[in-house]
């Protein structure tokens, strides 16, 4: 999963007229959205006709709808978007990029009615290889069965794009590529925004190369998934509506720019936009249109324990990339270049491995680290904060 991209800038609209200064701040957080809730604007704020943009965007090779893997108010308006494109072009297929092609014989099953849920979710590995709630995923995954959509598995295997931030892609042999070619080079805008992505998870390695490999390494995984989307359009004459995290095609630069490389240069980008999100990042560029969300109900998922560190492959375990600055892995003792070869017990031999771990734990535990550096071997203790009290 690529990390979120977005760097946090403000423009403020005006305050409303005759109102006391708290009540009239409160009033325009809650009425100047720049994109107000239920409607579509343009890359720079201005209000677009649904109609027109559906249409345009069903008649389109490739959708791409955008997401944060845990809102839950993101998944449900690319349901229905998917749904009202659909009712415009019943010749769509469902890309996803939660899913490596090495399961897309289990998903062609899945649209043929041939699985039922939990064996949809057990032979594709869903809680290693995604990991996410398929909660949010289900609904749309009963709509392309439903509907006897093609779902296309996008991404590849997680360890095909970490040897390449490890090695580099010429590195890595071609028959081992699983099929992906080389990326177009990626535009200086994305290279600006991957950098600030490994300065905003702390301190990272000064070894040579490390960023220009990181960099090859989501380039890598970009141009994966729009193969995919451009071989499915290409052999179907189907729309594919791809469902995928929104770091991976704002500014077009990341799967769009790898499309436009492939020859397909009109795909239509598609973001949600949440009430709170700041209204200088509508920059005119960052997508085709976007749609305004009110505020949610409640939280987009229960929070999961998180340790706060950047990983990599490592000899007989997973390293240290990073460490984020007050996090529990931090406090833990963690640091940049630490193999962790053992969590409470059991061998960690790669990132889901610790991931699954720690995804386990309840607020207020603890979990014992076996790490070795250089000095040798050293047995680490990771505390995780209680449970808020909520009143």
């Amino acid at each position: 999963m690529l990390p979120r991209l977005m760097a946090v800038l403000l423009l403020s609209g005006s305050l409303l007229a005759g109102l006391g200064d708290a009540t009239a701040a409160k009033a325009a957080t809650q009425t100047n959205a720049c994109v107000p809730p239920g409607g579509w604007s343009d890359a720079a704020a201005r209000p677009l006709n649904a109609a027109d943009l559906l249409r345009r965007a069903a008649a389109s090779p490739a959708v791409l709808l955008g997401e944060r893997h845990d809102n839950a108010d993101h998944h449900r308006w690319q349901l229905h978007s998917l749904a009202a494109l659909h009712a415009l072009n019943p010749d769509l297929a469902v890309g996803m990029e939660m899913f490596p092609r090495s399961v897309q014989p289990i998903l062609d099953r899945w649209s043929a009615g041939q699985l039922t849920e939990a064996e949809l979710l057990r032979e594709t590995n869903w809680p290693k290889v995604w990991g996410y709630d398929a909660r949010f995923y289900l609904p749309i995954l009963h709509f392309a069965r439903m509907n006897r959509l093609p779902v296309v598995a996008l991404n590849v295997d997680r360890g095909l794009v970490s040897r390449t931030a490890r090695e580099g892609w010429a590195a890595v042999p071609a028959n081992e590529r699983e099929g992906v070619g080389d990326p177009a080079p990626p535009p200086a805008s994305y290279t600006e925004r991957l950098r600030q992505v490994m300065a905003a998870h702390g301190p990272t390695e000064r070894r040579s190369g490390s960023f220009e490999r990181f960099v090859e390494a989501q380039s890598v995984w970009d141009r994966a998934m729009a193969e995919r989307i451009a071989e499915t359009h290409r052999r179907t004459g189907r729309t594919v509506v791809a469902i995928l995290g929104q770091g991976h095609i704002e500014g077009r630069d990341g799967v769009p720019h790898q499309l436009a490389d492939l020859g397909i240069r009109n795909s239509v980008v598609l973001l949600p936009w949440d009430e709170d999100r700041p209204c200088a990042e509508l920059d005119g560029r960052i997508a085709d249109a976007v749609y305004g969300l009110g505020e949610s109900e409640a939280p987009a998922e229960t929070p999961r324990p998180r340790l706060g560190v950047m990983l990599e492959p490592g000899p007989d375990g997973v390293r240290v990339r990073s460490v984020t600055e007050g996090s529990v892995a931090a406090a833990a003792g963690l640091t940049a270049g630490d193999l962790v070869v053992a969590a409470a017990g059991s061998p960690v031999r790669e990132a889901s491995d610790l991931t699954a771990v720690v995804q386990r734990q309840a607020p207020g535990t603890w979990l014992p680290l076996t790490v070795k550096r250089e000095q040798g071997t050293a047995e680490l203790v990771a505390k995780f904060p209680a449970a808020p009290v909520v009143e």
